[in-house]
């Protein structure tokens, strides 16, 4: 029975092991290379979709972004149309703390975002309350960014509750005329 439970253990740590997140190091020699302050400057458009835990798509949404920096202190004001008819908005303040550390506050932020670059990478993590059928939720964001360009960034976000994957935003941000 001891070599039993030593087996299953030993099965579910390999299978944790497998399914971790990759590190923000592994993107250090990547490029293009990923500045926030450069990025999210002046007008931007983001086309996204929110998919369950399964991976069924279950909405879809559009963002105008207006973003601008003074020294280390940034704004992103983020206005949000749902294909359902909703429109939403977030205003980040961010700061950057250290070269390649930031940290952000939003109203439907719980404390602080807390995030770090790393080549053309950006991993962000954070949690949110969120309403879903009347009912709020407090949630954690596993976000990843990644610049493809620069005009054009990738996201991918997994939203989390109790450490489990309930859904996933995908979203594509480009800067306008870019």
């Amino acid at each position: 029975m001891k070599l039993l439970f030593n087996l299953l253990l030993g099965a579910v740590a390999w299978t944790l092991v497998g399914c971790s997140s990759p590190s923000l190091s592994y993107y250090q020699k990547t490029t293009p290379k990923l500045d926030l302050e450069t990025f999210f400057n002046g007008e931007l458009v983001a086309y996204g979709m929110v998919l369950d835990r399964g991976g069924k798509l279950t909405r879809r949404f559009n963002v105008d972004l207006v973003a601008r920096w003074q020294g280390n202190q940034g704004i992103i004001d983020e206005k949000f149309y749902f294909d359902d008819g909703e429109k939403t908005t977030r205003i980040w303040r961010l700061t950057k703390t250290a070269a390649n550390k930031y940290q952000g506050q939003a109203d439907d932020v719980v404390g602080l975002a807390s995030g770090e670059t790393s080549g053309s990478a950006l991993y962000w993590q954070y949690d949110m309350t969120i309403n879903v059928d009347g009912t709020d939720y407090q949630v954690t964001l596993d976000d990843w960014m990644y610049l493809l360009d620069e005009n054009r960034l990738f996201n991918k976000t997994d939203i989390l509750k109790f450490g489990f994957k309930v859904g996933e935003i995908v979203l594509f941000i480009e800067k306008k005329g870019g």
